[in-house]
């Protein structure tokens, strides 16, 4: 299983990209949507990679990300969902929007997915919201660690409870996801901002 490969653009269309690496062009399945991330050819690049394989076809899917990658994971584990599928929700919708759209039922979201209809998005939505909940099991991180931070700041306990969960649902340990929610809670910010800052004080953390 490949977790990512660095290299050259040597290709890109609409719909794949090749990476050179060591002499070997790695053919990878990747819509503009999240190659033009990552620039022309001639680029040196990270390319994150779920790999597909099936009775008659190996493939490899490219992600700018771990976390897009993560997503791509978390929707790929939904009823339906294969990997075609979750790749163009990737290249349509950020992860945080997604991860948004999940704690916010925000069905209309995801229905602007080409192809993407009603009865898949709220699909979508009911399955991740219940493997969060069940991921979350008996810790009390998520809700008592923003709701104390909302408490002392006056800040939206709601909102911060679904920021952690969306970053839960893309990976983060309890803690982590609570933590970095309250680090970068600021007044009036809507859900899919405090995602966004969240992801980066936490990645901030994992990686440096």
């Amino acid at each position: 299983m490949y977790a990512y490969i660095k290299g050259t653009i040597a290709e890109r269309n609409d719909q794949q990209i090749v990476i050179e690496n060591n002499g070997i062009g790695y053919l990878i399945n990747c819509p503009l949507g999240i190659s033009a991330e990552f620039g022309g050819p001639g680029e040196n690049v990270t390319v994150y990679l779920y790999q597909s394989v099936k009775e008659d076809d190996i493939s490899l899917y490219g992600f700018s990300s771990r976390d897009q990658k993560e997503m791509f994971l978390k929707l790929i584990t939904v009823s339906g969902i294969g990997p075609k599928v979750a790749h163009t929700i990737c290249a349509s919708l950020s992860a945080e929007q997604i991860a948004a759209a999940v704690m916010s039922n925000n069905v209309a979201l995801l229905t602007g997915v080409k192809g993407l209809g009603k009865k898949t998005a709220e699909r979508i939505i009911l399955e991740l919201k219940d493997k969060l909940k069940a991921q979350l099991g008996a810790s009390a991180a998520v809700s008592a660690v923003p709701a104390a931070a909302a408490a002392s700041s006056g800040g939206n306990a709601g909102i911060m409870q679904d920021a952690a969960g969306a970053l839960v649902v893309l990976g983060y340990k309890d803690q982590e996801a609570a933590d970095a929610v309250a680090a970068a809670y600021e007044e009036g910010i809507g859900l899919e901002d405090l995602i966004r800052k969240a992801l980066k004080v936490a990645a901030g953390k994992k990686f440096s």
